[in-house]
Parts: C-alpha cells; structure tokens; sequence
C-alpha cells in the first residue's frame, strides 16, 4: 500500500492524452540523438579484436545507461548548467557550452585521427603494436565519455518537453534498448561496407564541427544535419546497390 501511494504522484500522467503524446516524441528524439553515438561506438569498437567487440559495446551501452540515470536524478543540477559562467566574444558561456565545445573537439579529433588511420591503414598497424591490451577498457572510456556529452544535451532537450521524470526515465531506457539492438548489426553493416567507414566518419566530423558551433553560440538545427546524413547515406545506397549489380554482370559474363 505504501509503495502504491508512492509511486502514484509519478504514474499520474498513465491517464493523460498529453503526457503519452510527450513521451512517443521524446523516445523518438532519443532515438535519432542516438544515432550519431551509435556510429560512434560501430566505429570504434570495430577497431577492437573481434572477439571483444560484441562485449565492449554491451557493457559501452549499458554503463552509457546507467550514467544517463545517474544524470536524470541530477536533473535540478543538469538544468543550472546552462546558466553563464564567464563572457567571452560577446557570448555568455555556460557548463553546457563548455561541455559541447570539449565533446565537439573530441569527436572532431577522434574521426580525423580514424579517417587517417583508414587512408594509411600501414601507419595504423605500426602504431598498434603493444596498445591491444588497453583498447577494451580505452574503448569503454571513449563510449562514456562522448555519451556524457549527449546525454546532457538530450536531457536538456527533454526538460523543455515535459516536466515529468518518469517520461524521461521511460524515454531513455527505450532509447538505449533499442541502441543496444540496434549496435551490432549496424557495426557488422559497417565493417562489412569499407565505403561506409569514410561516410561515417564523415558524419562524426560534422556533428563534432556542430556541437563546437553549438558550445560558441552558433545553433545548427538537427533537421539540417539529419538531412545531409540521410541523403549522403541514400547517394551511398545507390553507389553499393550500382557496385553490386556490376559484380554480378561481371560474374554472369564468366
């Protein structure tokens, strides 16, 4: 009875039209905020041996969970971090600006670092000699710490959706399942498709150049960004579907 009178105040939004309207369209924000940390973690767990690929991006996803929960009970602090702590250029910076600017670089440096491990994949193999035993736990940190990154700006994207946590508990915890799904076939598509590494690298170093543009007080809409992902991606498409058809003709000729 007394966990029923509990967990009441939290379940009241069951009965609300509005609140289940709320939810739907932040689980599907979640989920396209999703997508860039999920190329993420396709790419850089695809660098681990094969046989630790599957559990880094298990365990990578699932402590990028708990950590978002973690922060949705901090949420009154999560909010307070986009007041202005300093001017500089005429821009009032706060904590979430600080904090996208260093996630933009990050990721801007990480897929610059990829791209020119995959133009000279010799070089690459030089510089892995002696650093396998580490890219596990490397890969987990790097997994964390780019969620960080977005998970507060998704939970303060969420905050100006609904004022009720359970929508955003709910919201995140299908967010993440349906990442955790969704990891290794797209790290498999990728791993198979050489092509696609290049584009996806491309698309981290976008976003990275976006959330630096974002942290400096320059908004680029995510519709924008999604766009250009999504018709590169279908150009793409074309380009395997032509290089497949090919092949076969090719095959057939013989």
């Amino acid at each position: 009875m007394q966990l029923v009178e509990f967990l009441a105040p939290h379940l009241a939004f069951v009965s609300d039209p509005t609140a289940w309207i709320a939810l739907f369209t932040l689980v599907v924000l979640e989920i396209v905020l999703g997508i860039d940390n999920l190329i993420f973690i396709s790419i850089l767990t695809n660098k681990l041996p094969e046989a630790q690929r599957a559990r880094a991006r298990r365990l990578g996803i699932s402590a990028a969970l708990i950590m978002r929960l973690i922060l949705l009970a901090t949420i009154s602090i999560i909010v307070q971090l986009t007041a202005p702590v300093f001017t500089a250029f005429g821009h009032g910076f706060s904590w979430r600006d600080l904090i996208l600017i260093a996630g933009g670089l990050f990721l801007v440096w990480k897929a610059t670092k990829e791209i020119h491990h995959t133009v000279d994949p010799q070089d690459h193999q030089d510089t892995m000699v002696g650093t396998l035993q580490l890219s596990l736990a490397g890969a987990i940190f790097q997994i964390l710490l780019l969620d960080l990154v977005f998970s507060i700006d998704s939970i303060i994207t969420a905050v100006g959706m609904t004022d009720e946590i359970a929508i955003m508990y709910i919201a995140v915890i299908v967010a993440v399942s349906v990442m955790m799904l969704a990891a290794t076939p797209l790290a498999n598509f990728i791993a198979r498709n050489p092509s696609i590494v290049m584009l996806a690298l491309g698309f981290l170093l976008m976003i990275g150049m976006t959330l630096i543009a974002d942290g400096m007080g320059y908004h680029v809409p995510k519709g924008y960004i999604y766009a250009a992902m999504g018709f590169s991606a279908l150009v793409e498409g074309l380009n395997m579907l032509a290089r497949n058809r090919k092949k076969q003709g090719s095959g057939g000729g013989h």
